[in-house]
């Protein structure tokens, strides 16, 4: 069996591609794919998350994406992660047999959010009857509190984890708490947990304190100019890392202050790699034409410090 890859650097969370009519469109997967490698220099996704409106597709619609993903990432792809969090149990176990069956290398769980865990052990059991259906796949907790109204701490959620989730990995950290998030790391040095960060516009902050790496939207169009980021920040030229966050944040407070969210991110995403993304599936409504504009624009204004 060939050893696993060490999941690190940058993990693009998949935008989900839809017909205009609003059906998911697998047709250009393929493409997406050769996209990320060849063009954003990334290797690794997230299927199904926030971006990829998970929580918005039927069960069958997640499993099919899962599988086109699997796919077309074959021998292109290092590590392809299954988002299979659901509201339902059941639900939830249902999709992480199936990214076992088809082969993900990965897969992470969000925190119920409608009737949600109010403790730590309430959530853990939650988590391990869906690890449990996937028993030799790798797990992720995707934390985001901001989205789920679920606060367990992560460093509280971690103590013990690996006795009732042998599988545990690491997480998917999309807070804005860094404290947090360096207590975990602090704490699980020896653990070999993984830590990805989810919040794009503070990655170098994430990554001072330890984070192995990020999962995040803005990498499957500025994925190329992160691992620059990432590059300087291993040298270490810190002052050339702070440019590319800096960039990167100018970017995103731009268009955070016209209304960003999943649909603007696909509307970016096609203006940049050509690619057809869609609109977004209801209740989301698609990016005004004037913000593809506006969008555009600063994107184009940008001057990065490779001169690109």
């Amino acid at each position: 069996m060939t050893p696993r890859k060490k999941l690190q650097g940058l993990v693009a969370a998949t935008v989900t591609p839809m017909t205009p009519d609003g059906q998911i469109n697998l047709s250009v997967i393929g493409q997406y794919v050769d996209y990320l490698v060849s063009k954003q220099n990334v290797k690794n996704i997230f299927v199904n998350g926030t971006t990829g409106e998970g929580l918005s597709l039927s069960t069958q619609e997640r499993k099919q994406l899962a599988e086109e993903w699997v796919y077309q990432g074959k021998d292109k792809l290092d590590h392809v992660i299954i988002h299979v969090g659901a509201l339902s149990l059941p639900e939830s176990q249902e999709l992480a047999r199936h990214a076992a069956a088809i082969g993900a290398t990965g897969i992470a769980v969000i925190a119920p959010f409608f009737f949600k865990p109010t403790n730590k052990d309430e959530l853990v059991a939650f988590l391990q009857k869906v690890a449990s259906e996937a028993p030799e796949v790798p797990f992720y907790y995707y934390h985001i509190p901001p989205l789920t109204g679920v606060k367990i701490r992560v460093e509280e959620l971690l103590d013990g984890i690996k006795e009732r989730i042998p599988t545990f990995q690491g997480v998917k950290f999309s807070d804005t708490d860094l404290l947090d998030l360096a207590q975990c790391i602090n704490k699980n040095k020896g653990e070999q947990f993984e830590f990805l960060y989810g919040v794009d516009e503070q990655l170098l902050g994430a990554l001072a304190i330890g984070a192995n790496g990020a999962v995040g939207s803005t990498y499957n169009y500025l994925g190329q100019k992160t691992n620059l980021m990432l590059q300087a920040f291993a040298k270490p030229d810190l002052a050339l890392a702070r440019r590319y966050q800096f960039l990167t944040g100018e970017f995103l407070n731009f268009v955070i202050k016209l209304g960003f969210g999943v649909a603007q991110t696909k509307a970016v995403m096609t203006f940049v790699s050509g690619i057809p993304m869609g609109p977004p599936r209801s209740p989301l409504i698609g990016a005004a034409d004037e913000f593809i504009v506006k969008a555009k624009a600063k994107l184009d204004s940008i001057v990065w410090p490779d001169g690109n």
